[in-house]
């Protein structure tokens, strides 16, 4: 199947515009993330939906996106704040994800993402665009990027990394369902919880999103690295040894021979073929 939409998962703590933390160190008018997400969208006059269901202060959320996309001179934005099933039914809500050139979730708990928009009438719209429709983009930071796997990291500990049971897996949106999305991956020490994931399902490619990184994925299929981070690609499919099936909880796990690829500003990954083509070092946006 053919997919003709964008997603574009990101690893949370992007770049708005009003930080000073020292990882945003890209322009943001030109090169943040945030400006790549309105550049898919088709420019400043794309419609832009924020949905802050994962927060739990979408009001301060939604303010915040607000602003950030008016910084870049976008100025049809709207923001759902989905808190029910039945939110993901309502006719006005319906209408603007249909209108949308692009939805963004932001960051927070990923389950209520899947709980509240999960098998609503929204999930399908938000399926069907994505497939059937070359200008729609789905956009989503943290939690946000993390629901649109199917099989979803919903939890889990990185102080008991490499252990199994370290990490607690629900089922997301399945709006990439080749991936296993972790964020905040470098800065919360996120390796041994998609590595145990990745151990589960070791036919799905686990992504580690370092914060203000992100990628912007074509085709369902053709990934590019963007940000100020780096995105670690974690591949299972040539395991040699994988303990995890036959471990008791809490017992400390065996890998042997996963491939890990660590890729930065620029870079593009397959998921299909699973080829790496980083970008040139005398590149100017190196």
């Amino acid at each position: 199947m053919k997919i003709k939409g964008t997603l574009i998962p990101i690893g949370g703590n992007e770049d708005k515009g009003f930080e000073d933390d020292e990882i945003h160190r890209l322009d943001y008018i030109e090169e943040g993330i945030l400006s790549h997400v309105v550049n898919e969208a088709g420019g400043v006059d794309a419609k832009i939906v924020i949905i802050p269901t994962a927060s739990s202060i979408p009001v301060e959320v939604g303010e915040n996106y607000i602003t950030a996309f008016s910084t870049l001179g976008c100025s049809k934005i709207d923001v759902l704040n989905i808190k029910s099933k039945s939110d993901s039914e309502r006719e006005d809500f319906i209408s603007l994800i249909k209108e949308a050139d692009c939805v963004m979730f932001s960051g927070g708990d990923q389950s209520k993402i899947s709980k509240y928009i999960g098998g609503t009438t929204i999930h399908k719209i938000l399926s069907d665009r994505y497939i059937n429709d070359e200008k729609f983009v789905i956009a989503g930071t943290s939690a946000g990027a993390m629901a649109m796997a199917n099989e979803m990291i919903a939890g889990g500990s990185s102080a008991k990394a490499f252990v199994k049971g370290a990490v607690i897996m629900k089922k997301g949106l399945n709006l990439a369902p080749k991936l296993i999305v972790d964020t905040h991956f470098i800065q919360r020490g996120r390796f041994g919880r998609i590595s145990e994931a990745v151990a589960k399902f070791p036919n799905l490619l686990g992504i580690g999103l370092a914060e203000d990184t992100g990628m912007i994925i074509k085709n369902g299929n053709d990934c590019t690295v963007i940000g100020s981070g780096m995105a670690i690609v974690f591949d299972g499919s040539h395991l040699t040894h994988n303990n995890e099936k036959i471990l008791k909880i809490g017992t400390p796990m065996t890998m042997t021979n996963l491939k890990v690829h660590v890729l930065a500003n620029g870079d593009h990954f397959n998921l299909d073929t699973r080829q790496v083509k980083v970008l040139p070092i005398e590149s100017p946006f190196v």
